[in-house]
């Protein structure tokens, strides 16, 4: 019996993109030694994504289309599409086509050779503008300093991966999710495999500079308690430092006196440290807003529609 891999792509916008995206995801899985599914999760895009989706799945029932209630976001449609899948295993990609669906065979076959968990594409040359590149650049590794986390920022979502790892992630209870980051957190053996990253075939990228910065700042809030070790240990310096100023006036004031009272020094003293004390209560906040919106235990996506619900011959 042939194993199921299970294609997972989130869409949002990209009309367009879907007639070429499943001619080529078709010709290319013909190449794949399994049976397989296409599984198009639409986070409540704009435009008429979902119609196209729907017609796209009434016509072959290996199709399966699942439109989100509402926009949840990217990494809360994989997941919606992971919890869908019923594949020994599963392809996780953009539905823009700069994740080219021709590199799917390599992946699995390089999986395959390897005896890895999980194949990652990475990306040889970025077709995407120059400050986005370099965004990418310091959005990834500061996560994966914040994070205490392995990142590339040659690799995103694309790769193959095997069912442990896709049951190790579902089992994952966090309300933000970052599929990168889950995938290193949970472990198993992971390679990767250079791919050619190819041209948005239509639109723009949803993901604009604040919205990355955003995405970052709850990833490292939900998956790291860093920044909260790092306002420790500034307390610290900044204790030591105060410690050493005022053995210096102490000090000032035993040989010379102290005639001239330092109000400049004083004032940008409590400015900087009343600065660093409402940094570190926001800091603490968040997390409490955090621990709060688990408590609630709310799901982290809800399916609105679905066509094909069930996988057919």
């Amino acid at each position: 019996m042939k194993p199921l891999l299970s294609v997972v792509v989130p869409v949002y916008g990209c009309e367009a993109c879907l007639d070429e995206l499943l001619r080529r995801l078709k010709a290319a899985l013909k190449r794949v030694p399994a049976d397989h599914e296409i599984l198009l999760v639409d986070d409540a895009s704009p435009g008429g994504a979902w119609a196209r989706i729907a017609r796209l799945a009434a016509k072959d029932r290996r199709v399966r289309g699942l439109r989100l209630s509402r926009n949840f976001g990217q990494h809360q449609a994989i997941s919606a599409g992971l919890d869908a899948a019923r594949g020994t295993h599963v392809v996780v990609m953009d539905c823009d086509l700069q994740d080219d669906p021709d590199e799917i065979p390599r992946l699995f076959a390089e999986l395959q050779r390897s005896g890895c968990d999980a194949m990652l594409a990475r990306r040889s040359t970025r077709q995407d503008p120059w400050w986005k590149r370099q965004a990418s650049q310091l959005f990834y590794r500061a996560l994966g300093y914040l994070t205490d986390t392995r990142l590339d920022a040659s690799v995103a979502n694309f790769g193959v991966y095997r069912a442990n790892v896709i049951q190790a992630v579902r089992s994952m209870g966090d309300q933000t999710r970052f599929f990168p980051v889950m995938v290193r957190w949970v472990g198993f053996k992971v390679g990767s495999l250079e791919v050619a990253h190819q041209p948005r075939f239509a639109g723009d990228s949803a993901y604009s500079l604040l919205r990355l910065l955003r995405l970052g700042g709850n990833v490292v809030l939900t998956f790291s308690n860093k920044p909260l070790r790092i306002m420790v240990n500034v307390g610290f310096l900044l204790s030591g430092l105060a410690a050493a100023y005022a053995c210096w006036v102490l000090l000032l004031s035993y040989h010379n006196g102290i005639t001239v009272p330092g109000w400049t020094s004083v004032i940008i003293s409590l400015w900087f440290l009343s600065g660093v004390q409402m940094i570190s209560a926001g800091i603490v906040g968040t997390y409490i807003g955090k621990i709060f919106d688990a408590a609630k235990g709310r799901p982290g996506y809800i399916v609105g529609e679905s066509v094909n619900p069930k996988r057919g011959a």
